[in-house]
């Protein structure tokens, strides 16, 4: 490597450090901008819906005298689908002008898969600090048209919904998985043949659930890279990393994926997802059979001396920096446990908002002091994949709200046409690869949970004492997970691998490149199997 392509991938202290602090205090201040701007007058956007069929069963219920508990599952009663519908969408009109509000995040989106590609746009896109002057540059395009069509007010809500209530606890919540896992090195060497590969496949996938999709592609993505160093046929492999480990191995624990940890957030029990392990299951078997087979095929290929040369480094593996797995564990408690909208287990206290980001970055800042410096060096560890997805998400976390408000004010005709469970699937799992999948997640389970449900529908009672479609919240979980592997965009850790990939020298293929080339080839028809057997 040159030292010209050195100081591209590895910027200078000060210069990293700049970079940072530009895109800090930019942040810091739109933040207080939607928290002053969110208290002017009274007549501004509400993101929230009316009353839903949920809280009318509840009412029922409470007459009855027979109240379901947290996580219980009963069947519907009968409820007029017009009142709901128009109860659902009786705080959501259709934004004037939509079509001219959708132009940024269309505009960022094609930045996003053009600009890399372009030659006199390719060294500046590379740069964190332009993609998040473009990002917040067209953040404040939407920013002007909330402020055009409905004054200050409506700009303070849409900035408290989009930056304080998503953005901050999707981004904390990455940065602490990111930063923690930074500090566990898998050190050693392995032959990097089809078996050894697959298992290191299998083992991110059986782990990315308990200790999150970022805090498992972070700590076995340098290992898997450095193994297959000497292999010229190894693109493949990081894509299919992203599909297993970066996605679909998160679906069991709202710590896995960050639309499960939104559903938390709503209301969702912790241990709910642990339910989906049979479709978890079949999913990951598949993708790893179809890996297996895969590279077999590549690794005969290789040229004999890339195997030979593979086998006469053979190192012993082993763990250092393990401490960080109880951070690791912390992160998990602070979800679990720390929602500022129920009292602490035990205690009658609730806690403040944002006390759970606070915890996390606390045991970030105790990860950063206890773990010895050469384990993240070992690590090759920097914050530049992170960066990376900071600067471009709080872009589309902006833009997104027009697209998002367009499906909510349309949510009475989209709940009339689209009621199974498998049209829910698609309809998230697709929008989820463009809009990224958190958000839309959140779209789909207040449409689901505002929507006509027929009588006997099978119901979850949520924490919050709202109730849910079970069949669709399955499906919208799914979609909202399994589909974010569709796009480089449609999961936070998709961006972060790709990052340390192209770091380390693998030509990671354009977004149309992984999309056309990767993820509909090898994903289309596994989810479509998945439709077959679990969601008709």
């Amino acid at each position: 490597m040159t030292l010209t392509e050195h100081e591209q991938h590895h910027p200078s202290k000060p210069r990293l450090e700049a970079k940072i602090f530009c895109i800090l205090a930019s942040l810091i201040i739109v933040v207080l901008l939607g928290l002053g701007l969110a208290g002017v007058g009274s007549h501004g956007h509400d993101h929230h819906y009316g009353d839903s069929t949920s809280e009318q069963v509840v009412e029922a219920e409470e007459a009855s005298g027979d109240l379901p508990e947290p996580g219980d599952v009963y069947p519907q009663t009968a409820i007029s689908g017009e009142e709901t519908l128009d109860n659902a969408t009786a705080k959501n009109t259709l934004p004037p002008f939509w079509g001219l509000g959708i132009i940024p995040f269309a505009l960022l989106l094609g930045a996003i898969a053009i600009l890399p590609l372009l030659p006199f746009s390719e060294h500046w896109w590379h740069s964190n600090l332009s993609r998040y002057l473009l990002a917040m540059g067209l953040g404040l395009c939407t920013i002007a048209y909330y402020w055009i069509i409905d004054g200050f007010s409506q700009v303070g809500h849409m900035l408290d919904h989009a930056l304080l209530e998503e953005y901050v606890p999707f981004i904390v919540l990455l940065f602490s998985l990111y930063v923690i896992s930074g500090g566990i090195h898998l050190g050693g060497d392995v032959q990097a043949t089809p078996r050894v590969n697959t298992t290191f496949l299998a083992i991110g996938f059986a782990i990315a659930s308990f200790i999150g999709t970022t805090g498992a592609s972070m700590l076995l993505i340098r290992p898997l890279l450095k193994t297959n160093r000497e292999r010229k046929y190894k693109v493949h492999t990081v894509v299919m990393f992203i599909f297993l480990v970066s996605n679909i191995g998160g679906t069991l624990l709202p710590i896995g994926d960050p639309p499960l940890f939104l559903g938390y957030l709503q209301g969702v029990p912790f241990f709910w997802t642990m339910g989906l392990w049979a479709e978890w299951i079949v999913a990951g078997v598949i993708l790893l059979a179809v890996y297996y087979v895969w590279d077999t095929i590549q690794y005969r290929r290789e040229a004999d001396v890339v195997k030979v040369f593979s086998m006469a480094n053979v190192q012993p593996l082993r763990i250092t920096g393990g401490l960080n797995f109880l951070w690791l564990g912390g992160i998990i408690a602070c979800v679990a446990v720390v929602n500022p909208e129920n009292p602490l287990p035990f205690f009658e206290w609730t806690p403040f908002p944002f006390l759970r980001e606070a915890a996390m970055i606390f045991l970030v800042l105790v990860s950063l002091v206890l773990t010895a410096k050469s384990i993240r060096e070992a690590n090759q560890f920097d914050y530049h994949a992170i960066i990376e997805v900071a600067a471009i998400f709080v872009g589309i976390f902006i833009t997104m709200q027009v697209p998002l408000d367009v499906l909510k004010a349309t949510g009475t005709e989209i709940t009339q046409i689209i009621n199974e469970p498998w049209q829910y699937f698609w309809i998230t799992g697709g929008l989820s690869s463009v809009l990224d999948n958190a958000p839309t997640y959140l779209v789909f389970f207040k449409l689901a949970e505002t929507g006509m449900a027929a009588e006997g529908t099978m119901m979850l009672m949520l924490l919050g004492g709202e109730a849910i479609p079970l069949d669709l919240l399955i499906a919208i979980s799914l979609g909202a997970v399994f589909l974010g592997a569709m796009t480089y965009i449609g999961n936070g850790p998709n961006f972060m691998v790709k990052a340390i990939a192209e770091q380390s020298g693998v030509a990671m293929p354009s977004f149309f490149g992984y999309i056309f080339k990767y993820s509909l080839p090898v994903l289309l028809p596994v989810f479509v199997l998945i439709t077959f057997i679990f969601l008709l």
